[in-house]
């Protein structure tokens, strides 16, 4: 992304500011002035470089008041200069604001009051970047948080945070810098991605906006892919009903995911089978098809999974179903390795009741991300 600097004089060398008396006004000394003058900045994602400048003020009770004239410099050793000229008590200036800015009041003849306070672009107000970022990945939507580090550095100047997101290369593992585009604000430390494609890795930043318009460096940028789930999908065991004991993640034929269907189909990923001691457990069926024990302590929801073990994890070996535990499964496919999550929410007699999620980008063994920062992008 590209980092222009804006040329901001340190406020110390600055000359008192107050009432403007210097700018193009004549024969308007008794002219009501306008009060209050206040700015804020239009954040462009480049924090050096904003959209633009919005000022406000509060017009004064004459009703010989016509207009109103801004002045603007681009340091205090300048001349003002006549920016333009509006009938309204807001003023938007376009482009890379000036340091400062001043407004007249202007009668029908062309008299000029004296100047409103002055305002000086003060980039002391930016505030600190969200320090880190993470992710969590939803079907067809990703879940983003960050510390408050940015808002409790100056909790009376924080004003909201904004959000950004691009393509993402699995390959290189880099964002793409020419697709940065905004997702939105929020005035919490987390926002919800939504209306994203399955399998489509993005990279997600954010930054901190003040309450004047100041917007922060952006967040490390964080990748993240949304894949498909789902909640509470039943499978009964191939000892007890056949027909409804087989699971697949993704049909390439019916274009289902999550297919429940018979156990005795020999294209199916697993099928819940029942041993002679009561127990149930996910038996692999197609040849390519692994599976690995996701960790050795129960996960607290299907989210929790996040990157899929090692292939060196994975075995063709079944693995017993136990409630509050979390599995992988590894498919290779025409396109690729695919991976796939599951975590048992309940296991009945004759039944398991499960959440499972799965990833339709090849090669990607992304479930939910919770990682370092990517390369390139901010």
């Amino acid at each position: 992304m590209s980092q222009r600097r804006l040329t901001v004089l340190v406020l110390a060398a600055l000359a008192p500011l107050g009432a403007c008396t210097d700018g193009y006004g004549t024969n308007g000394d008794n002219l009501g002035v306008p009060a209050d003058l206040s700015y804020q900045l239009i954040p462009s994602g480049d924090p050096a470089v904003p959209d633009g400048i919005m000022l406000r003020w509060t017009e004064p009770a004459d009703d010989r008041v016509s207009d109103y004239v801004i002045f603007s410099r681009g340091s205090v050793n300048a001349s003002w200069e006549r920016r333009g000229a509006t009938t309204s008590s807001t003023f938007h200036d376009a482009g890379v604001p000036h340091l400062q800015y001043y407004v007249a009041s202007e009668d029908g003849d062309g008299n000029e009051s004296r100047g409103s306070n002055v305002i000086t672009v003060d980039e002391r107000n930016r505030l600190p970047a969200p320090s880190s970022i993470v992710s969590v990945s939803l079907d067809q939507a990703v879940q983003l948080s960050w510390p408050s580090n940015g808002r409790v550095a100056d909790p009376g100047m924080f004003d909201y945070y904004r959000i950004y997101s691009t393509l993402y290369n699995l390959d290189t593992g880099i964002c793409d810098d020419l697709r940065w585009s905004l997702e939105g604000t929020t005035v919490s430390e987390d926002f919800l991605v939504t209306g994203l494609p399955n399998g489509v890795p993005r990279c997600f930043a954010a930054s901190t906006v003040s309450r004047d318009g100041h917007e922060s460096a952006w967040s490390g940028a964080r990748a993240d892919t949304p894949r498909y789930d789902a909640r509470n999908t039943f499978v009964d065991a191939f000892q007890a009903a056949p027909a409804t004991s087989g699971f697949r993640f993704y049909d390439g034929t019916s274009r289902t995911f999550g297919l429940v269907t018979t156990g005795s189909r020999t294209d199916v990923d697993f099928r819940i089978e029942k041993r002679a001691d009561g127990s149930l457990w996910f038996t692999p069926v197609r040849s390519d098809v692994k599976i690995a024990l996701y960790s050795t302590s129960t996960v607290t929801d299907l989210t929790s999974i996040d990157v899929a073990p090692l292939r060196s994890a994975f075995s063709a070996t079944a693995i017993e179903a136990v409630p509050g535990y979390a599995y992988v499964f590894e498919m290779s496919l025409a396109d690729g390795l695919h991976y796939g999550a599951i975590r048992v929410t309940h296991t009945g007699v004759d039944y398991v009741i499960f959440d499972w999620a799965y990833q339709s980008d090849p090669g990607n063994p992304e479930l939910r991300r919770e990682r370092g920062s990517v390369a390139g992008g901010v």
